[in-house]
């Protein structure tokens, strides 16, 4: 297949330290392509109090399904009286069907709009700038929406992508009723304001979110076109139906479904998705929250009854993998069905956000015989996750005395240890009594959780430091062949020259039909 870039490939995390970024001796030009003064600080109580709706909507009820039913009864609206034609029904997008191969990029929780979101951006476009078009999967914004935070985290972002972007929503695009979201990528009116987020229960809860509910910040047509300028060429240009739509894109479709704030579809939205579902074609679903992550299967739950997997499993849709944001990092499960087929479901939401620790992952080996540890991948690795957070720890809690500082071969091994597994790593060796006593009081400590918890770590330990671990996903897909490759963006200038391939997987359908998949080792090419 061409298009999956070969030619390019340094040696990942798993061969060399080099490779995850450590020992950088040159920052990369990526971090200094951000806005001055964009960092987005978690230590800030701005983001926390803009980001209030997540936890409103777990007192007060969740009122996305009400507003996303609202939002595409207004699209229709719109259309009537632009005199243009109504999305379409089915909510599928086209304009790519004819191809006979394809190529997608697909960036998870990208939108920081500082050092971290824009170190990816010079790896994009070495290999993946040639791609037919883009997805952004889950929180396209952070902290909370808003149509003016598109500037900067979406369109200068990605000026120099030409393909056109479509986008699924994370719950912080759902912050403000998602109106920046509907009007970046479904060209609704900036000025129309999010529908009314009333859902039943009794006087006390709607006079609380009487009081206490984020609106949408306000903006105007002008806006609008300012920021639109940064992507106005023709082949950029892309309007979808709705916040979810499937894409036809050649021999696979796409299928982006909306899970909202709290990880479920509604039901008109689960009607759609079996709807679109059906056929042989072979379908990638996409998705704001990954159906397995942590080592662990997550629902998504689907109003009424039923489970989104319950869809993706059906061996009549032909499902071949399940992409899921809102994990900040890279996770691969190849998950064998009971009738012998594996899915691939991975986790994709590196492309910008704070990192989300991988050294919690216990052993996959729990998930058995669905999936195994030794089929399991994760960016970055376990080893390089406590070695990064044994820094933040050390910075916060320890002084900057370098006592909680954890060398990464050391990380790697203690890790190993832990999970039960062969150092992922050459070169690890016995490991000090003093990163065994700094592990011991940096592991406990949480780095993901309940909302309060994982808002509590975004604040203490985001990070712009090299290495960065960020990733991304480019997709090659032919009738017979489809090749995932994750790449990394560490924000070395090294790697921004000779970018890192941390995983690849190929699926080759078989002439039963039936699609196998397949793990090859990445790295540079032998001569």
């Amino acid at each position: 297949m061409t298009g999956v870039r070969p030619e390019l490939g340094s040696e990942p995390s798993r061969s060399s330290t080099g490779g995850a970024g450590w020992g950088c001796h040159e920052p990369g030009v990526g971090a200094r392509l951000a806005p001055v003064d964009s960092r987005l600080s978690w230590l800030s109580p701005g983001p926390l109090i803009a980001s209030r709706n997540d936890v409103l909507t777990r007192w007060l009820g969740d009122p996305t399904d009400n507003q996303r039913r609202e939002w595409l009864r207004r699209l229709d609206t719109y259309a009537e009286a632009a005199g243009a034609a109504p999305p379409p029904r089915d909510r599928l997008v086209t304009r790519f069907a004819d191809r006979d191969r394809i190529s997608v990029a697909v960036l998870g929780d990208p939108g920081e709009g500082d050092a971290s979101q824009y170190v990816v951006v010079p790896v994009l476009e070495r290999v993946a700038g040639d791609t037919d078009l883009g997805i952004i999967c889950s929180d396209v914004i952070y902290p909370a929406g808003g149509v003016r935070a598109y500037a900067d985290r979406f369109y200068r972002a990605y000026a120099d992508y030409q393909a056109p972007l479509y986008g699924l929503p994370g719950n912080h695009d759902w912050y403000d009723g998602l109106s920046g979201f509907m009007t970046a990528f479904c060209d609704a009116p900036p000025d129309a304001g999010a529908p009314s987020p009333a859902v039943p229960g009794p006087w006390w809860k709607r006079l609380l979110r009487q009081l206490l509910w984020r609106r949408a910040p306000k903006a105007t047509a002008a806006d609008v076109a300012d920021m639109r300028w940064y992507r106005d060429a023709e082949s950029q240009q892309a309007t979808q139906p709705g916040p979810y739509c499937a894409i036809d894109a050649g021999p696979v479709r796409l299928v982006l479904i909306d899970v909202g704030i709290d990880g479920h579809i509604d039901r008109d939205q689960a009607a759609w998705l079996r709807e679109v579902s059906a056929g042989d074609r072979p379908k990638i679903l996409l998705t704001g929250k990954p159906l397995y992550t942590y080592a662990a299967f997550q629902p998504c739950p689907i109003e009424g009854g039923g489970d989104v997997n319950d869809i993706v499993t059906d061996r009549a849709h032909n499902y071949v993998a399940a992409i899921g944001g809102d994990d900040h990092n890279y996770q691969r499960y190849p998950v064998r069905q009971p009738d012998g087929r594996t899915i691939l479901y991975l986790v994709a939401g590196g492309s910008g956000a704070y990192l989300s620790a991988t050294h919690q992952i216990p052993n996959v080996d729990r998930l058995a015989p669905a999936v195994h540890e030794e089929d399991f991948r994760c960016y970055p690795l376990r080893g390089d996750s406590l070695a990064h957070f044994s820094r933040r720890y050390d910075k916060l809690l320890g002084f900057g005395l370098g006592r909680l500082v954890i060398d990464p071969d050391d990380a790697t091994a203690l890790m190993a240890e832990r999970v039960g597994i062969t150092p992922p790593r050459p070169g690890s060796s016995a490991v000090s009594a003093r990163a065994r006593r700094a592990a011991d009081r940096i592991f406990p400590l949480p780095a993901r959780g309940s909302a309060p918890a994982h808002n509590l770590m975004s604040v203490l330990f985001d990070s712009n430091a090299v290495p960065q671990f960020k990733s991304f996903l480019r997709l090659d897909a032919t009738s017979d062949e489809i090749v995932v490759s994750c790449w990394a963006a560490t924000g070395c200038r090294e790697h921004e020259i000779d970018p890192v391939l941390e995983d690849r997987m190929r699926a080759t359908r078989q002439p039963d039909g039936r699609w196998v998949w397949a793990s090859e080792t990445p790295g540079r090419p032998v001569p």
